[in-house]
């Protein structure tokens, strides 16, 4: 890619922060609640993709607003404690900032999210933070990400960047009209020929490198 984006959309799970162990322990928790099996990191990497209010009324039925609650006690109890930088995250974030706007579309509550940002000193980077529940449609609807681009002032277009790491979130960057940017190979979600990305990037510091080579020019 040759040409400098107009703007950086980032997903946050998985592409720029590992928090899943505050994830895979709310989903246990709700699963104990409901006498059904519990997932290990693999299987919840492999399942958790879709936000929340989409994802629990499969697997928890008329109840699954129960299920949610008790979710989000056990998130919010250790999410902060938990949530780490993706190896190469933070480099890739401020070369990024170097180069356009940047704005986070994710899945993750609004909230939770936007706690996460403060907590790791990343808000700064960012001139939206939209998380599932803001929109009136969460990912993969191109809704979050419209509404990201709108508040920072950059409509939507193939100059756009969405990174992310799932196939889900390439579909998202399609529906909105962006360029839909892989970061890493995949591996839990099918691989990159079955995310289908317009680019793909080994890890943050390979995107790190990219950047920073649209920056100079």
């Amino acid at each position: 890619m040759n040409a400098r984006p107009t703007a950086i959309l980032w997903d946050w799970d998985n592409t720029l922060v590992d928090g899943w162990a505050a994830i895979e322990a709310g989903l246990n928790a709700a699963f104990r609640a409901f006498g059904l099996p519990e997932w290990d990191r693999t299987q919840v990497l492999a399942n958790v993709r879709r936000s929340l209010r989409e994802s629990f009324p499969p697997l928890f039925g008329a109840e699954w607003e129960k299920a949610r609650e008790i979710f989000y006690a056990e998130v919010r109890a250790r999410h902060l404690d938990v949530v780490v930088p993706i190896p190469g995250a933070a480099a890739a974030l401020a070369a990024a900032g170097r180069v356009a706007r940047q704005g986070v579309v994710s899945n993750k509550q609004g909230p939770l999210l936007r706690a996460e940002a403060v907590h790791l000193g990343w808000a700064g980077h960012f001139g939206a933070l939209v998380g599932a529940g803001d929109a009136v449609r969460d990912k993969p609807d191109a809704a979050p990400l419209l509404m990201a681009l709108e508040a920072l002032g950059v409509p939507p277009s193939p100059e756009v960047w969405y990174v992310g790491d799932t196939a889900l979130d390439m579909q998202a960057a399609r529906a909105a009209g962006c360029r839909a940017v892989l970061l890493g190979d995949a591996a839990h979600d099918g691989g990159i020929a079955a995310a289908a990305p317009d680019a793909f990037f080994a890890d943050g510091h390979a995107l790190e490198a990219g950047l920073l080579s649209l920056a100079i020019r």
